[in-house]
């Protein structure tokens, strides 16, 4: 139970409820286990009536007459404080299921990107969701019916001892062989466990890419094969819960049997004495309830050890999570105001999990308020000086100034809150187009979603809708085409007013003629903030103050416009070879 002494932090937070459960607890069966004794004392009374001895038929019905009644309020009262205990220990259960999941959503957005880069979304929604479940079963379920046992057990046998030791002890020969049982088959449970977990990962996984990529699977026509894929998955699947089940179902009937076997010797064993004139039938029956009621906990130590050992399985690999340290750490926790000057000072980019390394000693410098374009091949670099401006990773060498201050010293999110990022695949949300522009500021007024709508010339697209603003998107706003999406994108960042704007490739499936509104527009609103332009197209960059060509993560060129037509290189070209494309 190693990986399950992380969540003791949780017994400490909710000790005082879990404390009155355990109070409860031991007053209902406390309650539960008189009634035994109550029996023998009727029995007891009935054979010494039928003795002879000094017992009255009157006394021997009052007698019953009172003790049933006893039965009754006891029986009652046990059931209220069975109540009790549950709406305390399972309501714990509830509280730690949703501060577990809470955890583990807040570390999730604190990992880097690169995490998400090594992991699947089905896997992370998988650990969240099922195996939280499994670790609340512990809190819940396993803790109350664990109590039960540990009670009824301390107090059982401590009648039974009382009552009769010899008979006791003949009791409790199985229970040795359960113990050796349980231990061997709890073992087996938390490996087979940790299996099934896995592969429940990997259906998730596997339905959460085909239900992204459900275009893809159909223009290419490979349903057939991917529900093929699916079978054998989940056969697979099905096979570890099995092997699961096949050790879970073994632990029942063992209860059972050797529960079965303790009855056989009270009855053989007390039955001897009771013909020898040691005791009296009373006590007999009063040892087969006491058998009995404790047959329900001992038969419950298989479930229990079960829930145990998949909550142990699921904690482990919570705790993988739960353990990752994010690369990207906020080191400064006091406000941070941007103005926009930004330096790179042999600034060397190499990827972790590619180990490709995309920018090489690269230097410039922008002024606050000026706007910067990049431009070069596919794979050159430019979406990588976007991802260390907003800080979604950190250089390998080199560093980064914002207002003359390393990058790394800047209060991370007042520093992300101050930039307003347009990527180059588009994001949206399944939620209406206003708030997916209002995502960028959530204190938006409507006017001031038309204005941003207007600058990215989609308001027009957006009143076409039978809902207009209020129309609800699509999962990752498939209701829209490319270019919708990538000029929603670019009102939400508008909207922002952010003291720095970054724009990687966010025209590219935009026509000419939109294009050319939507840089004047840009243009007039970004004046007086720090411009990044990354584009593939000289249009989108020729207004800005500097142009960076980028070859091998290196820079081959840099100047204005003006400057770079007349020295006649890389982007000279692709100003000629882009023109002559537009009037062909």
């Amino acid at each position: 139970m190693k990986a399950l002494q992380y969540l003791n932090k949780y017994f400490i937070k909710y000790k005082w409820r879990l404390f009155v459960g355990i109070i409860i607890t031991i007053l209902s069966k406390l309650l539960a286990l008189k009634i035994p004794e109550i029996i023998k004392n009727s029995l007891n009374i009935v054979e010494d009536y039928l003795r002879g001895n000094t017992v009255s038929l009157d006394e021997v019905k009052h007698e019953l007459f009172i003790n049933i009644l006893i039965i009754i309020g006891i029986t009652l009262l046990a059931g209220f404080f069975t109540f009790l205990m549950r709406q305390t220990i399972i309501v714990v259960s509830r509280l730690i299921e949703f501060d577990v999941k809470n955890e583990i959503y807040q570390q999730y957005q604190k990992l880097s990107v690169s995490f998400y880069k090594k992991n699947r979304t089905g896997d992370l929604m998988n650990r969240i969701s099922e195996d939280v479940s499994k670790v609340r079963m512990y809190f819940g379920p396993a803790i109350m019916y664990s109590l039960n046992m540990v009670v009824l057990f301390a107090i059982g046998f401590t009648k039974m001892i009382n009552t009769d030791l010899e008979l006791t002890l003949y009791t409790l020969i199985p229970f040795p062989v359960l113990s050796l049982s349980i231990f061997f088959l709890s073992k087996q449970i938390n490996k087979r466990t940790t299996i099934v977990q896995e592969y429940l990962s990997k259906l998730t996984t596997f339905n959460q890419e085909f239900f992204s990529g459900i275009n893809v699977v159909k223009s290419y026509a490979i349903e057939k094969n991917v529900l093929n894929n699916f079978n054998e998955l989940a056969d697979e699947a099905k096979e570890k819960n099995i092997d699961l089940s096949k050790v879970q179902a073994l632990f029942f009937p063992l209860m059972v049997f050797l529960i079965g076997i303790s009855n056989i010797l009270v009855l053989y064993i007390g039955g001897k004495q009771y013909i020898a004139g040691h005791i009296k039938i009373g006590v007999i029956a009063e040892f087969i309830l006491y058998v009995n009621i404790l047959t329900w906990p001992v038969a419950i130590v298989g479930w229990v050890t079960s829930i145990i050992q998949q909550a142990e399985a699921s904690q482990q690999r919570i705790n993988e999570f739960l353990q990752q340290v994010p690369n990207i750490q906020n080191l400064n926790n006091s406000k941070t105001n941007l103005k926009g000057k930004i330096s790179f000072k042999n600034v060397s980019l190499t990827y972790e999990d590619t180990n490709i390394t995309a920018l090489k000693n690269l230097s410039f410098d922008i002024n606050e308020g000026e706007t910067i374009a990049f431009m070069g091949k596919t794979g050159c670099g430019k979406t990588s000086i976007a991802n260390l401006i907003t800080r979604m990773y950190d250089t390998t060498e080199g560093t980064i100034y914002i207002d003359e201050t390393p990058i790394k010293e800047l209060n991370l999110y007042d520093m992300r809150d101050q930039i307003g990022f347009v990527p180059q695949d588009p994001f949206l949300f399944s939620d209406s187009i206003e708030n997916n522009i209002k995502f960028g500021k959530n204190n938006a007024s409507e006017e001031d979603i038309v204005n941003a709508a207007k600058n990215a010339v989609i308001h027009d697209n957006i009143m076409t809708f039978n809902n207009g603003y209020k129309t609800i998107l699509g999962e990752r706003g498939v209701t829209l085409s490319g270019g919708q999406k990538q000029r929603t994108s670019i009102a939400r960042a508008i909207i922002k007013d952010p003291k720095i704007l970054v724009f990687d490739d966010c025209l590219s499936a935009v026509d000419t003629e939109t294009e050319e509104k939507i840089l004047s527009n840009l243009q007039r609103v970004s004046k007086d903030k720090t411009t990044f332009i990354i584009s593939h197209r000289v249009s989108s960059v020729k207004n800005a103050d500097k142009i960076i060509i980028l070859e091998n993560g290196e820079i081959a060129e840099q100047g204005t416009h003006n400057q770079l037509i007349t020295q006649g290189g890389v982007y000279k070209n692709l100003y000629e070879q882009q023109l002559l494309e537009k009037e062909i």
